[in-house]
């Protein structure tokens, strides 16, 4: 394993990111490695590591002042062995190759504990929406589309929004692949619903992430009636994971963006979220706005020399990361872990770091990773793809049941390996080994 990693390394040694998740992953599924000599013939792990195909191009678009801009696409196509590509667009100005190989790495076996038949991708830019007007976005998101048409479609890789990409980003960019293609097809998830989008389409992750965790919980004959939950983020991930905590009965004490956070004792229920939505995607304002309305609440800035987010040092019963990947660094982790958290879920990607990870483990606080909690989104997705196919719209309850039910299997998927392999309750293991195993059989089954 050693060795294998060494080579990653030294064959692209910038992308420190990308072989952080690789060596993650390989370490966890180990016990696996060595049982069929075929992974070898057949190179199953090298193949697993190297993108099946790699897009990368300009972006030139022009601001309102009539300027020039540039900025870089990028589309990594991972692994198409169980269906095709499927993955988010993220736009963010940090985001570059070994960001999106990363997430493109993980996006495979997320979309494999489904069961659904689909690849997997991710990709986007390192173009920043944040301050830029309507026209400036759909002038960037016509030009990236421009390129992007011509590597994607319904059955060889399917894109869907991500950070940094909403509903205005993807309105943009359909109608920029429908004008060029001259299709009207469900080659973009996450529409809006007067045009070929799911209901709850935008709520899927954070509502699969709460039922997950409920899952977690009964299993455990315990359940989120009355449970102090923590929150981070307040995009669509981190406020439909606190609308669903709150319907199944828990009470969230936190959402944050990148300025700090609030925190309310009293609970941010339904009626504060529906403000706390207003607020930040229709005002685009600021989360420390809301402590304006209501006076129980308090606001703490994000900046702490400590080296710790204040979010997480904050008593509670179940933290849910929703923000960005590595968000909870090792220091955050003794914060947890001393206040008896009784589970960490991830929403976002990966965003418990390792060095965390290590801790929570150590600690023995249940962890659910991203790739099995958060899979609602591409679930979804998956939904709205067959809804276009067969020119048909569910109702919301209908979708709400099949996620349900989705994120139930995946559990049973996860823990049922984790018990198999000796390791009970350990959801990372059992999750990586699932979705592995599935993967590399469609790899060997299909030959080289």
């Amino acid at each position: 394993m050693r060795e294998f990693i060494r080579k990653l390394e030294h064959k692209d040694p910038g992308e420190k990111e990308f072989h952080h998740s690789v060596t993650r992953f390989l370490r966890s599924v180990e016990p696996v490695l060595d049982q069929p000599p075929e992974f070898d013939r057949y190179a199953i792990l090298q193949r697993l590591v190297e993108p099946e195909r790699t897009i990368i191009y300009q972006v030139p678009w022009m601001d309102d002042q009539g300027q020039v801009q540039v900025n870089r696409g990028y589309r990594v196509e991972m692994n198409s062995a169980v269906g095709p590509y499927k993955g988010g667009l993220r736009f963010h100005p940090d985001a570059g190759l070994s960001t999106f190989k990363l997430l493109a790495f993980e996006q495979v076996f997320t979309n494999s504990l489904t069961t659904m038949p689909l690849g997997g991708a991710r990709g986007g830019s390192d173009f920043d929406p944040k301050g830029k007007s309507d026209d400036e976005v759909m002038r960037f998101c016509q030009s990236f589309m421009s390129e992007l048409a011509r590597h994607i479609g319904p059955d060889i890789d399917v894109p869907e929004g991500g950070l940094g990409v909403g509903l205005r980003e993807i309105g943009f960019l359909f109608g920029a692949y429908k004008k060029q293609q001259n299709e009207f097809s469900g080659v973009i998830t996450g529409k809006g619903l007067g045009w070929g989008g799911s209901q709850i389409r935008m709520q899927a992750t954070g509502y699969g992430v709460a039922y997950f965790t409920a899952e977690m919980l009964a299993a455990r004959g315990d359940s989120l009636e009355g449970k102090r939950c923590l929150i981070s983020g307040s995009g669509n991930v981190a406020l439909a994971a606190a609308e669903k905590i709150a319907q199944l009965g828990g009470r969230v004490l936190t959402l944050s963006d990148s300025g700090g956070h609030i925190f309310d004792p009293e609970g941010i229920d339904l009626d504060k979220l529906a403000f706390v939505r207003r607020l930040k995607h229709i005002r685009r304002g600021r989360i420390a706005d809301y402590v304006e309305k209501y006076s129980e609440a308090e606001y703490t800035e994000a900046d702490n020399a400590d080296g710790y987010n204040p979010l997480w040092a904050r008593p509670a019963d179940c933290a849910f990361p929703c923000a960005m990947e590595n968000e909870v660094n090792a220091a955050d982790a003794v914060h947890l872990a001393g206040n008896n958290i009784r589970l960490v879920c991830e929403g976002a990607d990966m965003p418990v770091s390792a060095e965390a990870f290590d801790i929570l483990k150590e600690e023995k606080v249940p962890f659910a990773p991203g790739k099995a909690a958060n899979a609602g989104g591409v679930a979804v997705s998956c939904l709205e793809m067959a809804q276009n196919r067969m020119l048909l719209n569910w109702t919301a309850e209908e979708v709400d049941q099949r996620l349900q039910k989705t994120m139930q299997n995946i559990h049973t998927q996860c823990r049922e390996t984790a018990l198999e392999f000796g390791e009970p309750d350990n959801y990372y293991l059992g999750a990586n080994i699932s979705a592995f195993q599935r993967v590399a059989q469609a790899m060997q089954d299909q030959g080289v």
